[in-house]
């Protein structure tokens, strides 16, 4: 189930925990998708902590927020751009959209597959996704305090093998939050520490939450085409039998 908007808005924005969660995920993003010039950009969940880079150089940025969890106005100070919809119906234009952000969308989705489906519709020729899920081997997966210990928790392969059912081609994984989720002051002053050593030693200590950067995987058409149109292109290279003459 989708967590209240309010509830997340809270975390993300006044909690020093939450603040931490949003810099450590946003740093990751901006890593994989370091500038978005002229595309468009579209979150949904509440991706909004993880859009606000790109508002100054984007051709226009779109938060999209499911039903159950409800909308707030973002960003605050400018006019608005977040929008309330359906879960797997999404106001976007087929193809349309170059880079898609999911965060506490896909874990909290009670229909998962309809919503893939929605993302592969929406994302243009050599868009990208980045599917951001809680890491079932982390310590924030086991917390409730936080919006990541609601919903399904993924590991690297279940994630990746649910994005190739549905025609997603995995590119890049990153990992983030090593920190504890713990409000203490301890844990706040060393976080960004921990972060760094985090991504030094991620082969032992697991992070917080998966990141995986899609790309959309289109077939090739099976159709009838010219094979069928000239079934002997080259019959004129054929050698023909002798024709035998006909009785008078």
């Amino acid at each position: 189930m989708h967590l209240d908007v309010q509830d997340l808005r809270n975390f993300y924005y006044r909690s020093t925990l939450g603040r931490a969660a949003q810099k450590a995920v946003r740093d990751q993003a901006l890593k994989i998708w370091p500038e978005a010039h002229g595309q468009t950009v579209v979150g949904f969940g509440f991706a909004v902590p993880l859009l606000r880079p790109y508002l100054s150089e984007a051709r226009r940025v779109t938060a999209l927020m499911p039903g159950p969890q409800g909308v707030m106005p973002w960003p605050a100070g400018m006019p608005n751009l977040s929008v309330l919809c359906e879960e797997v119906s999404w106001p976007i234009e087929t193809g349309h959209v170059d880079k898609l952000v999911l965060m506490h969308g896909l874990e909290t989705s009670e229909q998962p597959s309809a919503l893939l489906e929605e993302c592969f519709r929406v994302l243009g020729p050599g868009g990208k996704a980045l599917f951001i899920v809680p890491n079932r081997a982390g310590l924030w997966s086991r917390s409730d305090a936080t919006p990541f210990g609601y919903g399904r928790p993924y590991t690297l392969g279940q994630l990746e093998t649910q994005l190739k059912r549905h025609h997603f081609m995995p590119e890049r994984n990153e990992t983030a939050l090593y920190q504890p989720p713990s409000p203490r002051r301890f844990w706040r002053k060393t976080g960004e520490m921990m972060e760094r050593m985090g991504h030094s030693f991620s082969m032992v200590v697991s992070g917080g939450v998966i990141m995986v950067e899609v790309s959309k995987r289109v077939h090739a058409p099976n159709g009838p085409g010219l094979r069928e149109a000239v079934k002997k292109p080259l019959s004129i290279l054929s050698p023909s039998p002798a024709t035998k003459p006909k009785p008078v």
